[in-house]
C-alpha cells in the first residue's frame, strides 16, 4: 500500500464528518418535507453535494440534509445525533409526512440500509417515506449514458466496466451489482458496445474487502486484455477529502497500470442529480395550479393546418402555460417544449396526445417521458416509425398524460356541424365519414366502431335522420397493402352512392382533406376538409387538461419502505 492509500485509508477510517442544512422553518400547505439522506465522503466530497442541495433547497422546503458514515449503527451511535436534528428541525418546521430521499445509487448500500433500518426508532411522530435509490432512475442511467459516450470511440470494439463502491459482504454486494446491471442495460439501449460487466469494490474497513477487491480487480484486467479497448464509468459517491484522497484518484492510479480508460467523475458532478432529486420530490410534493404547464402535441403539418390547431388552443392559453410539440414523437421536439415550461417555472407538465385515439402514439411519448421502461417506436397508426430507441427527456418535471379525442361522444357534434355544411337534400345524400386508420385490422375495426358510434348519435338528429345513410370508413394510408383495398371499397361505394343522389366526404380527421382528393380523383362526390378542429374540441381539451392537472395537483400518498 504506497503513501497515498494509506492516508486514503486512514482518513476515511477516522474522519466523522457531517453537515446538517435545515430549510427555512415553515410548514408546506400538505405537510410534505425532504430529508436527503446523503453518504459522508469527505470534506470535499460533502461540499459537493452541500452545493446540490443547496440549489434544490430553494424550491423544495422544509427539508434537511444529512450526511451519514459508514459506522453509523443506529440510534446512540455516530451519526445519530445529526439525524435526530434533522427530525427535531422538520418537525418544528410542520413536517408530518416526511419523504426521505437516499442519495445512494443502491438500497443495499449497507450505510443506507442501516438508516432505513433505524430510522422509525427516532423519536419523529409524523410519517416517514423513503423514495426510491437512484439507480431505478432513468436520468441516473443517463449520467452512465454521457460518461461511456465521452470514452468511446468504436462501441463494438470496446467493453465497458461498470464500477461500483461500498459493499461489506456477499449479500449486498450481489444486490449492488443487479442496480449496477439496471445502469448497464440502459447504456446498451443506445450504444452497443462488444460488452459490459459490473464491478462492485468493497469498502476497505469490510472483512472481506482485500480478497473480493482482488476479485474486481482480476476482473477488470481480464477485460483489459482483450482486444480493443476497455472502459470504466465510475457509478458510485466515494471518498473525497480532497482532489488527491478520493476515491477517483485512486482508480484512476490503478486503472492507468492496466490500461482502461477510466472517466473523469463518479456520479457527481452531473446536472441530472439534482434532476433526480427534483423529480424525485414533485413526485410527492403537491404543485400549485400555477406550477403546472401543458404540452400538446398534434401531427403538424404545413402552416395552414398548423394554425387551425393552434386556433382550437388559443383559447386555454388564458388558463394555463402551453407549449406546442407538433410531430409524432419527436424526443428533440419534447424536449424544447419541456424546458420551455420548466424555465418558466412548472414543476409538472399534462401532456397532451392531440391524436384521434389514446392508444397513438403513447407507447413512444410514454417511454420518451420516462413513464414507462418498455420503449416502443410505434407511430399514431400502430406501425414502426424507427425501429430504435428515442432518447428520453432529462427533466425534473412530472408528468399525467391524455389523448384520444375520438373517443370523446362530443365529437358527434362536430361531425353534425360538418354535414349539415354541404348538405342540402338529406333525402337524396349518402354521407362517408373518412379516417385515417389503422394498420392491425382488429384496431382498424375498433376505429370503425367508434365512428359508428357517432353515426348512431347523428341519426338522434332531425336533418341527419333524413339522410340516405352515413357511413364508417377508414383509408388505412399509411399501408399501401391495407390501403389499396380500403380506398377501392370506398371508391366503390361513392361511385355506387353518386348513381342515384349526392355522396358528401367528410374528412375525419383533426383537420384537412390529407391524401383523400387524389385517392378519390375522377369520382362524383362533396367534400368538407374542415375536420374536427372546432370550439368543441377546444372544450374536450379544457376538460381533459383539467382533469389531469387535478391529478397532478392532488396530495400523494407517502410511499412505505
Amino acid at each position: 500500500m504506497n503513501r497515498l492509500e494509506r492516508a486514503t485509508m486512514c482518513s476515511w477510517m477516522s474522519l466523522v464528518v457531517c453537515w446538517l442544512i435545515a430549510a427555512p422553518v415553515f410548514a408546506s400547505p400538505s405537510g410534505t418535507g425532504f430529508l436527503v439522506v446523503a453518504p459522508d465522503r469527505g470534506a470535499l466530497g460533502n461540499e459537493e453535494i452541500r452545493r446540490l442541495f443547496e440549489e434544490f433547497n430553494q424550491s423544495y422546503r422544509p427539508a434537511s440534509l444529512v450526511f451519514v458514515g459508514r459506522d453509523y449503527r443506529g440510534p446512540g451511535t455516530e451519526y445519530s445525533p445529526y439525524l435526530s436534528g434533522a427530525l427535531s428541525d422538520l418537525t418544528q418546521a410542520g413536517v408530518t409526512n416526511l419523504i426521505a430521499i437516499p442519495l445512494f445509487l443502491s438500497s443495499a448500500d449497507p450505510i443506507l440500509a442501516n438508516v432505513m433500518a433505524s430510522l422509525p426508532s427516532y423519536d419523529y411522530s409524523g410519517s416517514i417515506g423513503w423514495a426510491q435509490p437512484m439507480a431505478d432512475s432513468y436520468l441516473i442511467g443517463q449520467i452512465i449514458l454521457d460518461r461511456a459516450a465521452a470514452l468511446s470511440r468504436q462501441p463494438s470494439d470496446e467493453g465497458v466496466l461498470i464500477v461500483g463502491f461500498g459493499a461489506t459482504d456477499q449479500n449486498n454486494e450481489r444486490a449492488m451489482q443487479g442496480d449496477l446491471k439496471k445502469l448497464a442495460d440502459y447504456l446498451g439501449r443506445y450504444h452497443h458496445f462488444r460488452e459490459t460487466q459490473q464491478v462492485v469494490y468493497y469498502d476497505r474497513a469490510a472483512p472481506e474487502a482485500e480478497e473480493r477487491n482482488r476479485v474486481a480487480d482480476s476482473l477488470i484486467t481480464h477485460m483489459a486484455a482483450k482486444k480493443g479497448r476497455a472502459l470504466a464509468v465510475m457509478a458510485s459517491l466515494g471518498p473525497k477529502f480532497d482532489h488527491g484522497m478520493s476515491l477517483m484518484s485512486r482508480m484512476k492510479t490503478q486503472f492507468r497500470e492496466i490500461d482502461v480508460v477510466l472517466s473523469d467523475e463518479e456520479l457527481l458532478p452531473h446536472p441530472n442529480v439534482l434532476r433526480w432529486l427534483k423529480k424525485t420530490a414533485n413526485g410527492y410534493q403537491p404543485a400549485a395550479a400555477s406550477e403546472v404547464g401543458v404540452v400538446i402535441m398534434p401531427h403538424g403539418a404545413n402552416q395552414v393546418w398548423n394554425d387551425a390547431v393552434e386556433q382550437v388552443v388559443a383559447p386555454l392559453r388564458a388558463t394555463y402555460a402551453i407549449e406546442m410539440a407538433f410531430g409524432m414523437g419527436d424526443a428533440r421536439i419534447l424536449q424544447e417544449a419541456i424546458s420551455n415550461l420548466e424555465a418558466r417555472h412548472m414543476r409538472k407538465i399534462v401532456f397532451v396526445r392531440l391524436y384521434a385515439l389514446t392508444r397513438h402514439l403513447k407507447e413512444r411519448t410514454d417511454y420518451i417521458l420516462g413513464l414507462t421502461d418498455s420503449p416502443t417506436a410505434m407511430g399514431h397508426g400502430g406501425h414502426d416509425t424507427t425501429g430504435t430507441y428515442p432518447p428520453q427527456v432529462r427533466t425534473a418535471a412530472q408528468f399525467e398524460t391524455v389523448g384520444g379525442y375520438e373517443e370523446t361522444s362530443d365529437v358527434a357534434r362536430i361531425l353534425h356541424e360538418r354535414i349539415v355544411e354541404i348538405s342540402t337534400a338529406p333525402a337524396d345524400e349518402t354521407v362517408f365519414l373518412v379516417a385515417h386508420g389503422e394498420k392491425l385490422d382488429e384496431d382498424d375495426a375498433k376505429w370503425r366502431a367508434l365512428i359508428n358510434a357517432h353515426i348512431e348519435t347523428l341519426k338522434q338528429d332531425p336533418h341527419c335522420a333524413q339522410l340516405k345513410a352515413i357511413r364508417a370508413a377508414t383509408v388505412r394510408e399509411d399501408w399501401p397493402d391495407k390501403r389499396d383495398k380500403a380506398v377501392k371499397d370506398i371508391r366503390d361505394m361513392i361511385e355506387t352512392a353518386s348513381q342515384t343522389g349526392r355522396a358528401l366526404l367528410i374528412a375525419d380527421r383533426l383537420y384537412g382533406s390529407g391524401p383523400y382528393p387524389k385517392l378519390f380523383q375522377g369520382l362524383d362526390y362533396t367534400l368538407n376538409d374542415k375536420g374536427l378542429a372546432h370550439p368543441v374540441l377546444t372544450g374536450w381539451l379544457r376538460t381533459a387538461i383539467d382533469r389531469a392537472a387535478a391529478t397532478l395537483t392532488a396530495p400523494r400518498a407517502t410511499p412505505s419502505r
